[in-house]
């Protein structure tokens, strides 16, 4: 219909390519940028969403990074975020090269790792939790053992990193199958003439040829990792003791529950300042060990 208005007209071939953007563009600028400036601003404002706003300068910034609590989350978030982003990275690069390297049935393999991954969040807490619970739990039946899990501080965090690497398992493992995908067979045909074993061939041969994949899985399950939220309102709410809280979680508390608005949003850019340092660090060395890469 656009286009038919467009030729009408005779509009110029830019100004067609103006009319088919201008809904994105809007969509963009009042559901994305317009809500990022607003925050960034109220970070700097003192606001409960009933009294009057009140400039506040730095103040939820100076007072965030001098308490306890800010960086005993900060800490929970980079070891839940380091822990998700290594295991979910090594556990699907070895489930696909196994999988590419002939197993029989492919394609039940990949299905079964998939699914977890597009199933709902709400489903998946309510069956860890289950498996987890302390007196009907399925794991302290198996093993036979008493272990409060997401009661315990010392457990808790574990299981949300556990899961959390189970669900992220299967999407990362068809990125990996992809990539194989796209391997010379002659290299490998090569290496097994010159008596290269499997372990081998694996670090000397897959792992270098493999690893712009293995950078970009590396970039987007860092970024995801710091962006959990869903999981730990489901399982644990930040408890025991705030053992699970992490930054997103916190800045959700902050919001809904505190209704502590500005600081809230300073929360919101300081874990964007810490996830853009991270990307920047990340693809800053990339080329010192994704092959043919430069600046």
């Amino acid at each position: 219909m656009i286009q038919k208005i467009c030729n009408k007209l005779k509009l110029s071939e830019k100004m067609n390519i103006c009319i088919f953007v201008l809904p994105s563009l809007l969509g963009c600028a009042l559901f994305i940028f317009l809500p990022s400036i607003m925050s960034f601003l109220l970070s700097f404002f003192d606001w409960n969403l009933i009294s009057n706003i009140k400039f506040s300068a730095f103040s939820n910034y100076t007072e965030l990074l001098s308490s306890y609590e800010f960086w005993f989350i900060l800490k929970n978030t980079l070891i839940y975020a380091f822990c998700v982003t290594v295991f979910a990275t090594i556990i699907p690069l070895i489930l696909a090269s196994i999988i590419y390297n002939g197993v029989k049935a492919k394609e039940f393999f990949k299905t079964s790792y998939f699914l977890p991954f597009i199933t709902p969040m709400i489903v998946i807490a309510m069956i860890w939790q289950w498996i987890f619970d302390p007196n009907i739990g399925l794991v302290n039946l198996i093993f036979k053992s008493d272990i409060q899990w997401l009661y315990d501080k010392t457990y808790a965090m574990f299981v949300i990193i556990f899961v959390s690497v189970w669900k992220l398992t299967g999407y990362n493992m068809i990125i990996f199958l992809s990539g194989f995908s796209s391997l010379n067979p002659h290299v490998y045909e090569s290496a097994k003439i010159d008596g290269a074993n499997g372990i081998k061939t694996f670090l000397n041969i897959t792992i270098p040829l493999m690893s712009p994949v293995i950078f970009f899985v590396l970039l987007i399950t860092t970024i995801s990792s710091f962006q959990v939220f869903d999981l730990i309102y489901l399982m644990t709410q930040g408890e025991p003791e705030n053992s699970t809280n992490i930054l997103v979680y916190w800045l959700y508390k902050n919001a809904f529950e505190f209704f502590k608005i500005g600081k809230a949003s300073a929360i919101a850019y300081i874990l964007f300042l810490l996830i853009f340092i991270l990307a920047i660090i990340q693809w800053r060395l990339r080329k010192k060990w994704v092959i043919n890469e430069t600046d």
